[in-house]
């Protein structure tokens, strides 16, 4: 076996058959395999998390099609690259396929020199991007091409694939190999296939003798020790992100500041960062702290305008606040019980008297009457029905336990007296 050569790599599928996931996209009878089987592909974004299949995916497309193919990585190439690849296309005939790993890390002007060869048809572009394309892929770009979203792989996938690593280690070892416990390696891949494919090469690599028995104690001594090996390909971008966002919910600002510094020294888009920062203000503090959204989306805004490395000062008093911020996740679990209440009860009538009447007829057979205008009462409140009469009564928002959502307690209380039990 090349010792150079990935595990991950070795084990990329050839057929459509022994590709393992994503079967909404490529399944039987599933919208993308009728696409490439009919050979007339559109121009796509696969967006997905880290080894679900992206690149695999794209490698299988131009090997069904038979079509010219070019790839290129969004991280080494500039606008020159994007045109050099445009003009072999065209010296080919056109219908080229144009694979471009990591898309979203592409600027406005290196995708805007994308947009008249996708058009055209000179090339059929296949972009993959961890990051919603809807932020990171300038509009008339997106609007040429097909987003599919891939899934991280189930554990049914991830033991197929654990099969066939062991089979192939087996094979180009001559080292005998029992996975006596599967947790560890499962626990430790996320759903990503080139990380269970590299726990697995590194658990085994480090059994001496003949026969290798995988346990997870085992199997977690050794990422431990082999940390930097295992994240070879760049997955722990994923890992401290979510170290950094953990830190700053669990108020700590002396760790989120040094993951902070862990992504910034490491070349992380500071954009990527400063959004994660607008989500967690909202999720994680919420109404215990308004001004932390407002904060998180002034840092987003100065960041888009003056870039690095002056942004990273923002980045740092925005994520030092943050972290010293009161916690909330009262507006997050509201939404989330909303929306299941929803599911639940279907489309249920709207109270007459709060329903709009723009016409004659409306306001005939009594939309909007009785309704009762708030401000003409006193401190601006009035007790009226707003929920459907199924509902009625059903508390969604239960402000947390902090002195500013203990405030909004003590006022709604004050105001809907026993109805939602404030």
């Amino acid at each position: 076996m090349n010792l150079h050569t990935p595990l991950a790599e070795l084990l990329r599928p050839e057929t459509l058959d022994d590709y393992l996931g994503q079967t909404h996209l490529v399944g039987p009878d599933a919208i993308l395999r009728k696409s490439i089987e009919g050979g007339n592909i559109p121009s796509m974004i696969l967006w997905g998390p880290p080894g679900v299949g992206k690149t695999t995916l794209a490698l299988l497309i131009s090997n069904k099609l038979l079509r010219p193919f070019y790839t290129l990585s969004a991280i080494s190439s500039g606008v020159k690259d994007i045109r050099g690849v445009i003009a072999k296309a065209k010296e080919s005939g056109g219908n080229a396929i144009l694979f471009i790993d990591e898309i979203h890390r592409f600027s406005k002007s290196q995708q805007d020199s994308l947009l008249g060869a996708v058009e055209r048809g000179t090339i059929t572009l296949i972009g993959a991007t961890t990051e919603n394309p809807s932020f990171e892929v300038i509009s008339p770009l997106l609007s040429r091409c097909q987003v599919y979203i891939l899934k991280d792989l189930e554990k049914d996938d991830l033991l197929k694939l654990l099969e066939r690593g062991v089979k192939l280690l087996e094979k180009n070892s001559n080292k005998k190999i029992e996975v006596e416990e599967q947790e560890a390696l499962l626990r430790i891949s996320g759903g990503d296939a080139r990380k269970l494919l590299n726990a697995l090469e590194l658990a085994v690599n480090a059994t001496e003798g003949e026969k290798a028995v995988l346990t997870n104690e085992k199997v977690l001594a050794v990422i431990q020790q082999n940390l930097a090996l295992y994240d070879k390909g760049g997955e722990m971008h994923y890992d401290l992100i979510s170290a950094f966002i953990k830190s700053v919910r669990g108020s700590d600002p002396n760790a989120a500041v040094y993951y902070l510094a862990r992504m910034l020294e490491g070349g992380e888009d500071p954009k990527f960062i400063a959004r994660r920062l607008v989500i967690l203000a909202s999720e994680d503090i919420g109404n215990a702290n308004p001004n932390a959204l407002l904060l998180a989306t002034s840092c987003f805004q100065a960041i888009t305008m003056i870039g690095m490395p002056e942004g990273r000062i923002i980045l740092s008093q925005t994520t030092t606040y943050l972290a010293a911020s009161p916690k909330s996740n009262a507006a997050y679990l509201a939404i989330g019980k909303a929306q299941s209440l929803v599911k639940k009860t279907g489309d249920l009538p709207v109270p007459i008297t709060i329903r709009n009447a723009p016409t004659k007829l409306m306001k005939q057979v009594g939309y909007g009457k009785d309704y009762k205008y708030a401000h003409d009462y006193d401190n601006h409140f009035v007790q009226q029905e707003f929920l459907p009469s199924e509902i009625s009564g059903t508390k969604l928002y239960d402000p947390a336990d902090n002195s500013r959502e203990n405030e909004t307690r003590t006022r709604l209380r004050a105001l809907w007296k026993k109805k939602y039990g404030y």
